[in-house]
């Protein structure tokens, strides 16, 4: 069975790549169960100096591998540069940081008993990635769980599969043993072959019904498995806000970057109702301003969405709202000609039996909704089932600090939105998700801790 790339600008086939089958899911895994023993007796300098040359493999060829990204998820050539060079900055966190973490730690030194810790890798572990940031949320897995002696199992979404192969092509030219990492290409039957074998570990970027699946079906192995999945995320903006027109263009960009299609993109806006008239004319005055169409000029900010139907979501959402009293202030519907395109749409008047406001979009659309003081705006806030991201643009530290610490999820924004770094961890709350990475915490995710108590004879 032949897998089938589609260009989402155009729509037509622009590569054909064989699928994966059981038969050859189970010789790659057994391919990295032989490897990863000896990958694991590498020291961490070792490892890390593959992944460094991978980085700069990536660089060298940075633009032809921007083209690959656009072609096959649409993202504007621009974000894919962005994306590309950005994800570079978990390379240099690991270049900075992995060999301190991955150190083992002696806890007592004096007495009779010594204790101490040491960091052992997981073993093979399966990483099923996603098509929207394939680059970030790819690094965040694969290149910690290699730097801490795993071998993996990589399976990319099959819309962003041609970018799958040319990490494992990077990789194997950077060192990284064939026995230690793997591709696997293939629609969803695929990644549920991936489910049943005797796999370490599970880590998977994507919906929140997939990874429930993944959870539920797993569970009986007792092996680590962690989900970075969807959000709702809010944008609270307060009437203290410096430059209510500076606000606007944040968080236009943080709404409309990549299509909307981000888990931590801003997916609800609650404006205090002192400004919020003008709030709303800034805000679709910058909408308007976006240039839409081909993601091959540098210039275009909004390409077409990757999955196509996605469109019917969009439209459902915007039905709803509107028969529910929201006010369309622009966009509302698919473009016509080719490609899967949705112009920019932005509802104000907007209330929580809409499901814009309550269900996760991942597209070019946002609802906003008037507020009458903070205690409303974190109330709406928390009425969700999602918690992976939420800001507060305000003038004063103190105020938003009041609404960040109350909200349930696993990351915090102040004058600022749609930003990850790996400095700080990375992790979402009920339906956004299970476990960290990036950080401290996301290197150790890929490593099971021993303990040892040595007594002297």
């Amino acid at each position: 069975m032949n897998l089938i790339i589609k260009n989402p600008a155009t729509g037509a086939a622009i590569a054909e790549l064989t699928s994966d089958n059981k038969a050859s899911v189970r010789a790659k895994l057994s391919l990295l169960q032989q490897g990863q023993k000896e990958w694991a007796l590498h020291p961490v300098k070792e490892r890390l100096a593959c992944i460094i040359k991978f980085g700069e493999l990536v660089k060298q060829h940075g633009e032809e591998l921007s083209v690959i990204l656009t072609r096959e998820t649409g993202k504007p050539i621009q974000q894919s540069r962005n994306e590309i060079n950005g994800a570079q900055n978990r390379i240099d966190h690991l270049s900075s940081h992995a060999e301190r973490w991955l150190r083992g730690e002696v806890l007592v030194d004096e007495g009779l008993t010594h204790e101490k810790i040491s960091y052992e890798p997981l073993g093979v572990i399966a990483n099923i990635s996603a098509w929207n940031f394939p680059y970030n949320v790819g690094y965040n897995v694969f290149l910690y769980a290699l730097v801490a002696g795993n071998a993996v199992l990589y399976k990319p979404s099959e819309y962003a599969s041609l970018t799958g192969k040319q990490f494992e092509k990077y990789l194997h030219k950077a060192g990284v043993p064939e026995n230690v990492f793997q591709c696997v290409i293939g629609p969803g039957d695929v990644g549920q072959q991936l489910l049943e074998e005797p796999l370490d570990g599970y880590f998977f970027t994507g919906s929140y019904g997939t990874g429930r699946h993944i959870a539920q079906t797993v569970a009986h192995k007792l092996v680590p498995v962690q989900l970075e999945l969807g959000g709702k995320d809010p944008l609270f903006v307060m009437d203290d806000v410096a430059d209510v027109k500076q606000a606007a263009i944040n968080a236009a960009e943080g709404a409309f970057y990549n299509n909307g299609q981000s888990c931590c993109a801003v997916e609800r806006i609650y404006v205090s109702e002192g400004i919020y008239d003008n709030f709303i004319d800034a805000f679709v005055a910058e909408v308007k301003t976006y240039i839409i169409g081909d993601p091959t000029n540098q210039h275009t900010f909004i390409g077409p969405l990757t999955r196509q139907p996605q469109i019917a979501v969009l439209d459902q959402q915007v039905t709803d709202a509107i028969n529910k009293g929201a006010v369309l202030e622009t966009g509302g519907q698919a473009m016509e000609g080719q490609g899967y395109y949705y112009q920019p749409t932005v509802l104000t008047n907007c209330d929580h039996r809409m499901k814009v406001m309550m269900e996760e979009s991942f597209g070019p659309i946002i609802g906003i909704q008037k507020v009458s003081s903070d205690e409303e705006a974190l109330s709406l806030m928390q009425d969700t089932d999602y918690g992976l991201t939420g800001a507060v643009f305000s003038g004063n530290e103190e105020r938003a600090l009041k609404i960040l610490e109350a909200l349930n999820t696993g990351t915090v924004y102040w004058n600022c939105c749609d930003r990850v770094s790996p400095n700080v961890p990375w992790s979402g709350r009920k339906n956004s998700g299970l476990g960290s990475t990036l950080s401290a915490q996301g290197i150790r995710a890929f490593v099971q801790p021993k303990s040892y108590h040595l007594r002297s004879s």
